[in-house]
């Protein structure tokens, strides 16, 4: 008896479609009528709607459905589709390659955009809209500072580091107090096991003691 194992099959050119579909397309290739080759590339495509519904998410995702028809079909199928018939030599050009932004960050827990509010900030000219500015943006690094490295910090440590990324240009005096950010580790709770078990020891105590005055209250139980 021969087996018909994957390993011996023709390779899946688009996977995500699986091998029935791709037969499918190979039968419609083979379809002398070119009627009935458009009927049933439109009953392929919306098989392969159905069986990638992620698809409705992306735009012109019908247009992206008759390229994959074509590239299933090895350029092959002809029929009268909706749009332009892709090429072989498109699918081999590979988009320009987009570069990663090159900007050095002095303290990376603060990020990127604090130093961007910071510069915001010194353009400020207004006193008391300036000093509001001064403190949110101080109030988020002592936050960010917290969230990064997992430990308390000094309000004092936030002070300086404000100095230095403004450049002396924004400072909060001494006596500020900002807002209160704290890490704290998770604790771990008992699971329920644990106090299942702990109410069952507890219930068979209140019965033991339940039995033993029962006993003490009937004078026959105790002869």
């Amino acid at each position: 008896m021969n087996f018909d194992y994957n390993t011996t099959r023709n390779e899946l050119i688009l996977a995500e479609y699986g091998r029935n579909v791709q037969n499918m397309v190979k039968y419609i290739i083979e379809l002398p009528d070119r009627e009935e080759r458009n009927k049933y590339a439109q009953a392929v495509i919306d098989l392969m709607g159905f069986l990638n519904p992620h698809l409705r998410d992306v735009a012109d995702f019908k247009h992206k459905l008759w390229d994959h028809l074509h590239i299933i079909s090895g350029y092959k199928i002809d029929v009268d589709s909706p749009y332009p018939k892709p090429t072989p030599e498109a699918a081999l050009i590979k988009p320009d390659h987009i570069g990663y932004p090159q900007q050095k960050i002095k303290y990376k827990h603060y990020g990127k955009t604090v130093e961007v509010m910071i510069e915001k900030a010194k353009a400020v000219d207004e006193p008391e809209r300036r000093a509001a500015m001064v403190q949110g943006i101080a109030n988020f690094m002592k936050m960010a500072y917290v969230t990064w490295n997992k430990d308390s910090v000094a309000d004092e440590t936030i002070f300086k580091n404000l100095r230095e990324l403004s450049g002396g240009q924004l400072e909060l005096d001494d006596n500020v107090n900002l807002n209160k950010v704290e890490f704290k580790p998770v604790v771990s709770r008992p699971s329920n096991n644990n106090n299942r078990g702990r109410n069952n020891n507890n219930n068979k105590g209140r019965q033991n003691n339940n039995n033993r005055q029962q006993r003490n209250n009937n004078p026959k139980q105790r002869h």
